[in-house]
């Protein structure tokens, strides 16, 4: 973030914490006129403001309502910020000549955001991505890594009451013999790599754009191994 944007990306932020829907569209619009990094705007300024809200919500220091309404701001200014980028189209492509990916946010968790920016990057870079949307329980996700046949299933959890999911999925996996058959990856805000290797998941990032050079980097490892 540039320092001339420092304001702008406070604004973001705090648009989300407020529950301002129009002014985070207009902040959107204003940074697109103004040269701002729109994705780094949407990951760090208004990201960052739902971080804030999550965090708010595990401190019971705001309703679920209040939650869910910031969460849909969340996805307004996220189809905005695609659509000045072009990349709209791209979150719909299913084509890949590098590995399919199924990315969920696990049960109870209705954050959908974070895991929508990855799946759109995953998507740029070619790989084919299954997203099976927010709230998913287990047992969905591994048998629609199944069904799809997916080389990577990436979890996301931006609640620390939800993280449990994630490894709640590793157990799955091994008790149905299905573990050695994935790359798994975990992300979220309260997620680290700390937890994903006590859980034991094979990948963990904190960016979009780490999510994508990770997943090549753990593909790149399971073809050499074969």
């Amino acid at each position: 973030m540039e320092d001339r944007f420092s304001k702008l990306f406070e604004e973001a932020k705090n648009s989300i914490i407020e529950g301002d829907e129009d002014l985070a569209l207009e902040i959107v619009k204003r940074a697109d006129e103004e040269g701002a990094d729109l994705m780094d705007l949407l990951l760090n300024g208004f990201g960052a403001g739902n971080e804030a809200v999550a965090d708010d919500f595990d401190k019971k220091k705001i309703s679920i309502a209040e939650l869910i309404y910031a969460t849909e701001i969340m996805k307004s200014v996220t189809e905005e910020t695609f659509s000045l980028l072009d990349l709209a189209g791209k979150a719909g492509a299913v084509s890949s000549d590098k590995c399919r990916v199924l990315l969920a946010t696990v049960a109870g968790d209705i954050h959908d955001i974070g895991k929508t920016i990855v799946a759109a990057f995953l998507r740029s870079a070619g790989f084919e991505v299954i997203d099976l949307g927010c709230e998913v329980p287990v047992e969905a996700i591994a048998t629609a890594a199944k069904e799809f046949n997916v080389d990577i299933i990436g979890t996301s959890a931006l609640l620390t009451t939800t993280i449990k999911e994630q490894k709640k999925l590793e157990k799955y996996l091994r008790e149905t013999g299905e573990r050695n058959n994935y790359i798994t990856m975990v992300g979220g805000a309260p997620v680290t790599q700390r937890w994903a290797e006590k859980i034991g998941a094979d990948g963990y990032s904190d960016s979009a754009r780490d999510a994508v050079s990770k997943a090549l980097e753990l593909i790149s490892k399971k073809n050499k191994d074969r």
